[in-house]
């Protein structure tokens, strides 16, 4: 049975920091690629940030560039997201994903097999 479980998700100041941490079990975890993606209240789920094990690379959207930094601990099947600076417009419920795959970073909801059940981020202004 895989399971993707995150934590670290809780309240804070704009400007503030937050780590994610999201747990994996039940799968290979170096054959995933592994994604974060976030839904805002009204909002449709969008992705975030992804991490290609393969190539050593990440991808991130333009509006958490220089700000959220995905990183793995392959050793301990977790995937880490880091937020600097956050924003009043990074609340959200924040979901860890797993995409069969070591080199190809989807950036679609259909791109991704496991999900995790999702923490909720919010900052104040």
């Amino acid at each position: 049975q895989v399971q993707l479980v995150e934590s670290g998700g809780g309240l804070v100041q704009a400007g503030g920091s937050l780590r994610l941490s999201c747990a994996t079990s039940g799968l290979t975890f170096t054959n995933y690629v592994m994604g974060w993606f976030r839904q805002a209240p009204g909002k449709e789920r969008e992705f975030v940030t992804g991490y290609s094990r393969s190539r050593g690379s990440t991808y991130s959207i333009d509006s958490v560039k220089g700000r959220f930094f995905i990183s793995r601990d392959n050793a301990k099947n977790t995937v880490y997201l880091q937020m600097n600076s956050l924003k009043p417009e990074d609340t959200a419920v924040y979901y860890c994903a797993a995409a069969l795959g070591t080199s190809y970073i989807g950036s679609n909801l259909h791109d991704y097999r496991y999900w995790g059940q999702g923490t909720q981020v919010t900052v104040s202004s």
